[in-house]
């Protein structure tokens, strides 16, 4: 984005530690005064100046989601397909910690409700209690 994080939060660069027990031209040529106006200023301009970074990082994200998608080939599920489901956050086990499994399954989609709403069975036939709902992917 051409400013640096520090920039971005504090509104003003950093000095390197060599720039300040050195002579550097940014610090040789200091005044208060100047200093005072240019701190004024950027204070004026930083909301304005956050706006523009958030517009460009959301044009981006939008153009990095669009690429994405081009490469994603969609799939129909339909009766019979084995799929994986997705391990909610209240389903978790909590002695797993963070090396839980993130996917539990396979399950056997045994009837769809609607174009993204399915019922689906485990392996050994049994059903599971509410209905599944995923994404549909074309």
């Amino acid at each position: 984005m051409g400013e640096t994080p520090f920039m971005l939060t504090y509104d003003y660069e950093a000095m390197v530690p060599v720039e300040v027990g050195s002579g550097s031209l940014r610090r040789d040529r200091y005044t208060e005064r100047d200093a005072e106006v240019n701190q004024r200023l950027h204070l004026d301009l930083l909301e304005e100046t956050r706006e523009n970074y958030q517009l460009r990082l959301a044009a981006y994200q939008q153009r990095a989601a669009i690429y994405y998608n081009k490469k994603v080939k969609g799939q129909l599920l339909k009766v019979g397909d084995l799929v994986l489901r997705k391990v909610m956050p209240n389903t978790k086990n909590p002695r797993h910690g963070v090396f839980g499994a993130n996917w539990e399954g396979p399950y056997k989609i045994k009837a769809i409700l609607w174009k993204g709403t399915y019922h689906l069975e485990d392996m050994e036939g049994k059903l599971v209690p509410r209905a599944w709902n995923a994404v549909p992917q074309c």
